[in-house]
């Protein structure tokens, strides 16, 4: 996640250069062909350009619109998983007897390895990075097996509150509760799974760049009647910010792809193993994730 910080400019111009060369060498070529192909000159209507630019704003904007509805689902969804983390521990210190602390720390650690597994699973890295140190052997092993992982966790911790009631240990009233709080973490991983595998239309992305380039054209060619020391460098101004703004759409569309822009799942985990560690009054307390440079991951 991009943080308030300066943000660098290599980042933001690096999904343009080569959209940059390219309008560049377009430029180039319609001037020349201005310069020394006299006998067969190009014009375009007066009225074509300001229609252009005016339907690529708009296509623009719905495109930003979408892009950030896609990444601020994203983000509500992980602030459910926040919240939902915190009551699961909650619930099980609130309605199980003092005699089930053990049973507590173990559930309440597999809760703050789902976190992790989770978000190592979006981003498409391995899920079972760094949490061998929060669950058993015995479970470790087990959960290498399933396909899900963390799906796997969640499971885990359901059965286990399924033997505690069936020891009599908690009521069926607080079982009950906490079956909710796990349904609605199960929900939230199927909701950010939804938005991983749902693509933003490529065709989109590809046409809109097709009128990005035909509106430059039609630009460079209007504007041939003034020098190329002017004219060029205007195009080349509005084209980038045209293709800048179309980038950060992109990087928006797919909250989960690992970049700066992406939704801070790794920085949002390690809050959730803060709390739940100081809810079970741990004295190792992990630090905060700090920013990297310009971006939280």
């Amino acid at each position: 996640m991009i943080t308030k910080k300066r943000i660098s400019w290599l980042y933001i111009l690096e999904t343009t250069v080569v959209d940059f060369i390219i309008v560049l060498l377009l430029g180039l070529a319609v001037y020349c062909y201005k310069m020394y192909i006299k006998q067969a000159p190009i014009s375009i209507p007066s009225g074509i350009t300001p229609f252009l630019g005016t339907a690529i704003s708009i296509l623009l904007s719905f495109k930003i619109s979408q892009s950030y509805g896609r990444w601020w689902e994203a983000r509500k969804i992980w602030g459910a998983i926040v919240n939902d983390s915190r009551s699961f521990v909650i619930q099980l210190q609130s309605y199980l007897n003092k005699d089930s602390d053990s049973n507590i720390k173990k559930m309440a650690h597999r809760q703050i390895a789902f976190c992790y597994s989770l978000g190592q699973s979006l981003r498409g890295l391995n899920p079972m990075d760094n949490i061998d140190k929060l669950i058993d052997k015995r479970d470790y092993q087990s959960i290498e097996t399933h396909h899900n992982k963390p799906l796997a966790l969640l499971q885990k911790n359901a059965l286990d509150v399924k033997t505690i009631r069936e020891k009599g240990d908690i009521d069926i009233f607080s079982q009950t509760k906490i079956d909710d709080t796990i349904t609605r973490l199960t929900a939230s991983m199927g909701k950010a799974e939804r938005i991983k595998g749902t693509v933003f239309p490529t065709t989109y992305r590809l046409n809109l760049h097709i009128s990005i380039y035909i509106f430059l054209i039609c630009l460079t060619i209007t504007l041939t009647n003034i020098s190329v020391f002017y004219g060029l460098p205007l195009v080349l101004i509005i084209g980038t910010l045209f293709f800048m703004l179309e980038g950060a759409a992109y990087n928006l569309q797919d909250p989960f792809e690992n970049r700066p822009s992406d939704t801070a799942v790794t920085a949002i985990a390690r809050t959730i193993e803060i709390n739940i560690r100081e809810l079970l009054g741990e004295e190792e307390i992990p630090e905060p994730l700090k920013a990297e440079s310009f971006y939280l991951m």
